[in-house]
């Protein structure tokens, strides 16, 4: 009798803990639903996207290009790159855009590289001083990109102007 005791007690005990995870289970799942949830609002927050590109193929010659840092720079992870005088290239909020320069500085008067670049969507200006003791044209900056709306980012950069 007392084995029977036991017996009974151990499944009823064993029944219970069962029923209670799976309580959490479905608990934790609805808690995952809503991180999904927060998520997908957290990415429509205004922020423009600036990804990665690779060297533009249009480019033949003279160029621009910059990353958002040296390490960036030397791994080729370009954000911006330009044909020195006509067409600057980026990826913005998921597109590849092919986008008119309307100024550019002389680089040759002073150590100073200024650049005004529009879209029908974005407003983009890079300002940059050359890092000295170099022999190649590396600049130093900040990349600066508005939309209409009036959402601004300004990311520093890293690059190399040259022929």
């Amino acid at each position: 009798m007392k084995y029977l005791i036991i017996f009974f007690s151990a499944f009823l005990l064993t029944a219970c803990k069962k029923d209670k995870e799976t309580i959490q289970s479905s608990s934790s799942s609805d808690s995952l639903t809503v991180v999904k949830d927060s998520a997908k609002v957290e990415t429509t927050s205004g922020k423009i996207q600036v990804d990665i590109i690779p060297f533009p193929k249009e480019i033949k010659e003279c160029s621009c290009y910059f990353a958002r840092n040296k390490a960036d720079f030397e791994a080729e992870k370009y954000i911006y790159a330009d044909d020195a005088g006509k067409t600057a290239y980026m990826k913005l909020d998921g597109k590849r855009l092919a986008m008119n320069l309307i100024s550019s500085s002389d680089m040759e008067v002073d150590e100073e590289l200024t650049k005004e670049i529009e879209s029908d969507n974005y407003k983009i200006s890079v300002k940059g001083k050359k890092i000295k003791n170099e022999e190649a044209l590396l600049f130093e900056g900040t990349l600066t990109i508005e939309k209409p709306d009036g959402t601004v980012e300004t990311l520093p950069i890293y690059g190399e102007c040259g022929c």
